[in-house]
């Protein structure tokens, strides 16, 4: 068996709108073509995968988990989406020499944000 990557995360949102707001406002994540599914969501594109987001009633995330999301400069991603209003984890230094952060979404679904050296 041979697994290559992460093709997308589906996460449960409560209303769509808030959440389109949150990861293509906040985070910069873009609209891809979606099928109709015959309830409310939205594929975006975050590089070479995709976030699926499913209105389908209230949400009820497990705190324990999370998608991590690579980025290059963690103190800037930190500080840009903290001016938008969201609360962010102090990053924290792991023993690998990798750096992360951690904030939710307006459902509550937790995000982690890396940077690996």
């Amino acid at each position: 068996m041979k697994l290559t990557a992460i093709d997308h995360v589906s996460l449960g949102v409560s209303d769509l709108d808030i959440a389109l707001n949150f990861y293509c406002g906040v985070l910069g994540l873009k609209i891809a073509p979606r099928p109709d599914m015959g309830f409310p969501g939205a594929w975006l594109t975050l590089g070479d995968a995709q976030v699926h987001l499913l209105e389908r009633g209230i949400p009820k995330p497990d705190p324990g988990q999370h998608f991590a999301i690579r980025v290059d400069d963690l103190d800037s991603v930190v500080a840009e989406v903290r001016s938008c209003g969201v609360t962010v984890s102090d990053p924290v230094a792991l023993p690998s020499g990798a750096r992360q952060a951690f904030f939710q979404d307006p459902d509550g679904n937790v995000l982690e944000v890396q940077e690996r050296h």
